[in-house]
């Protein structure tokens, strides 16, 4: 596909790469930030940070998605590794770094919130009620959610320095997204959320001021 793409074709995968796709080297930072998910990726890639020493804390976020109002469950093809009931996102997650390294002692609760703005706020209000420092925080979430993640936890922890580590996604990376159908779809669903939610977000912010 890449041989038969247009001159303006090209521009437009460009553009819309370079502001979906974020990504940092990781640097000593306060906490791991992990928003909720039911894919376990993005848990495996923070407590690999977490074991190489990059933070001492991972906080995963999420009770669930609000578009389903609960859990629903362990994905398939991760059952065999995960086979417990879950009642959401956080207790998956929490699973997933418990079996890749991460004590308990390391891991923060916040299994309240049901989509990606909330769960910059309530990660933040977590870690004020600790009264843990953030003054570094790395953000471990899909590569093509990384734009909108950023966007809403910098708004949420304005004082944060954030780097984005993001774990592989195969089919929805800066390199092969637009290849197929599944990942054009994914990738421009960003860029629609995007235009949707973050009206609301911003006007969610200013009545916070």
């Amino acid at each position: 596909m890449q041989d038969k793409l247009t001159a303006g074709a090209e521009r437009f995968i460009r553009a819309v790469t370079e502001f979906i796709f974020v990504e940092d080297q990781p640097e000593q930072a306060d906490v791991i930030l992990v928003p909720g998910s039911r894919k376990i990726e993005n848990a495996i890639r923070a407590a690999a940070l977490y074991r190489a020493g990059y933070a001492p804390y991972v906080l995963p976020s999420g009770r669930y998605a609000t578009t389903y109002g609960r859990f629903l469950g362990v994905p398939e093809r991760y059952q065999a590794e995960y086979p417990d009931a879950y009642e959401t996102e956080w207790a998956f997650l929490r699973a997933v770094l418990r079996k890749h390294g991460v004590p308990d002692s390391a891991i923060l609760r916040e299994d309240q919130a049901t989509y990606t703005w909330e769960n910059a706020q309530k990660s933040r209000d977590v870690l004020q009620t600790a009264g843990l420092p953030c003054d570094t925080a790395i953000l471990c979430c899909h590569a093509f959610h990384a734009r909108r993640a950023l966007l809403y936890y910098q708004a949420a922890m304005p004082k944060t320095r954030f780097l984005v580590c993001p774990a592989p996604t195969p089919g929805y990376t800066r390199e092969d997204w637009f290849l197929t159908p599944k990942g054009r779809d994914r990738v421009l669903g960003e860029v629609q959320r995007l235009g949707s939610q973050v009206n609301e977000v911003f006007e969610m912010m200013l009545e916070e001021e």
